[in-house]
């Protein structure tokens, strides 16, 4: 897909150029191993590596222009450089010129905050589908060109790869595509050249603390994403977060806000709560749900004020909110031949794994133990970690502390800053046991008929990285493996 390269620098913020920006270029990309005959290479400055160190390397792969911050000492004939502020920014409006601003074609939804994010993105595109739409989505879990299934590697994909997908789903004829945007994508810029019709925040609590060097400023990451929002676009905010009306300060869009517990334009009551579902009562109709706990109360109301603001029809809105399936490794169980009630989550902060422990307590006869297995990630914020393991020795019957994706670090000492936070009088409770297949065999063991076991912390996830090394690990696969082996 050839174009001139002073096409795709509309809107950049230019400094200097050296070179003609009047060149016909090839593709555009930020890895130099990838750079070609007639490419454009955008040097970004990375926590890892730095792009710059790069730039003769892609020349050498045959680079027409290089965009940077600061120019090389020396100039190489027949290429063109292009001096810029920020080159993530500048990637960011590149990669939407050169695919032809696919957002503006469609109606693009993003959701933010820390815990929900998954669950709303993937449950609004089920309820769009439901509906009768063309829809994508853009999420941790996956991508999805209305049923064509690609395999997602971040929560917020780099700039090429969102209107790369989202031009596909324009081709696809798609009307709606629904977004997670972390805040590492906001930070980056790589939502930077994306319109929006609107944006949804979930809530906010202690995550992704080893990349931001401050709880206020991953607030404000966060509500930058709504201060950028255009005056046409809406911004829901869930306002019984304590950051809900943060979000909302400075925003052009219109503001809408849902609750459970606080005056909302949408307002949601929970009259029954089951292990079974959920009985709410929205905007003054009743609906029952498939759905389990306080949060996922939030995370529907959520879903049913943006298919209202998207104009949908409420009493059909409610009719699909009813017919919606829980999101893989979200609140995932299986019930086993013995009773044995096994539950797969991605809870990986101490406050979904509070969110999830107090929603199984909720609709727990407390007849039966609570088992919990849980760990953390290696290379991640290391403040979490005995906030982690306190919380599952307070909120269940016995916890077992095991990895999760160890990556750089010895699984051991991350178990051990875990155990740090368990309190003396739950010592007893509580065990290490480094192996996640075997922690999970041994809480299998452990179980009698109806207790219930938590499996927290890789939900979807289907690996395991130690060492740099990802190996086959399915949680909801080895469960059901092993509670169909004790029980034969």
């Amino acid at each position: 897909m050839s174009k001139l390269l002073k096409d795709i620098l509309y809107k950049v913020a230019i400094e200097a150029v050296h070179g003609s920006t009047d060149v016909v270029i090839g593709k555009l990309d930020f890895d130099s191993r990838k750079i070609g005959a007639n490419d454009v290479f955008v040097a970004i400055r990375g926590s890892i590596s730095d792009g710059h160190d790069y730039i003769q390397k892609a020349i050498d792969l045959g680079a027409k222009a290089i965009i940077c911050d600061a120019f090389p000492e020396q100039f190489a004939s027949e290429v063109t450089y292009v001096q810029v502020n920020d080159t993530n920014k500048a990637l960011a409006f590149m990669a939407a010129n050169y695919f032809g601003n696919p957002s503006e074609k469609l109606k693009l939804v993003g959701i933010t905050g820390t815990n929900g994010k998954t669950t709303i993105a993937s449950l609004l595109y089920q309820l769009f589908k439901k509906a009768g739409f063309k829809v994508g989505l853009l999420s941790t879990v996956k991508i999805l060109v209305d049923d064509v299934e690609f395999k997602a590697t971040h929560t917020t994909p780099d700039s090429i790869t969102i209107n790369h997908f989202l031009n596909e789903m324009v081709n696809a004829g798609i009307e709606y595509c629904f977004m997670e945007v972390s805040s590492h994508g906001i930070h980056q810029k790589r939502t930077e050249a994306l319109h929006f019709t609107g944006g949804v925040f979930t809530n906010l609590s202690h995550d992704h603390l080893d990349y931001h060097p401050t709880f206020a400023e991953y607030r404000d990451v966060k509500k930058s994403f709504f201060d950028n929002l255009p005056k046409t676009a809406f911004a829901i905010s869930n306002i019984d977060d304590k950051n809900g009306a943060v979000m909302m300060q400075n925003t052009l869009a219109k503001k809408r806000t849902y609750a459970l517990k606080s005056y909302a334009d949408y307002k949601a009551q929970i009259l029954e709560n089951l292990l079974s579902g959920l009985l709410l009562k929205i905007d003054g109709n009743e609906v029952w749900v498939k759905l389990i706990g306080v949060f996922n109360a939030y995370n529907l109301l959520a879903i049913y004020a943006t298919a209202i603001e998207l104009g949908l029809d409420n009493l059909e809105t409610l009719r699909l909110l009813s017919e919606l399936e829980s999101v893989s490794g979200r609140f995932q169980y299986i019930v086993s031949d013995s009773n044995v009630t096994a539950i797969v989550d991605y809870a990986h902060t101490p406050d979904a794994l509070e969110n999830v422990l107090k929603t199984i307590n909720e609709v727990r006869t407390k007849n039966e133990q609570l088992i919990t297995i849980v760990g953390c990630g290696g290379n991640r914020d290391k403040a979490k970690r005995p906030i982690m393991a306190e919380i599952a020795s307070e909120l269940s019957n016995k916890t077992i502390l095991t990895s999760d994706n160890p990556r750089d670090e010895d699984p051991e000492v991350i178990i051990g800053e875990m155990e740090a936070g368990v309190p003396p009088q739950n010592h007893k409770k509580v065990f290490a046991v480094t192996d996640r297949k075997q922690a999970i065999k041994i809480a299998c063991q452990l179980a009698q008929p109806n207790d219930i076991i938590l499996i927290a912390g890789k939900g979807h996830e289907t690996y395991q990285e130690i060492k740099g090394i990802r190996t086959h690990f399915d949680d909801m696969e080895i469960v059901k493996g092993i509670l169909e082996e004790l029980h034969k």
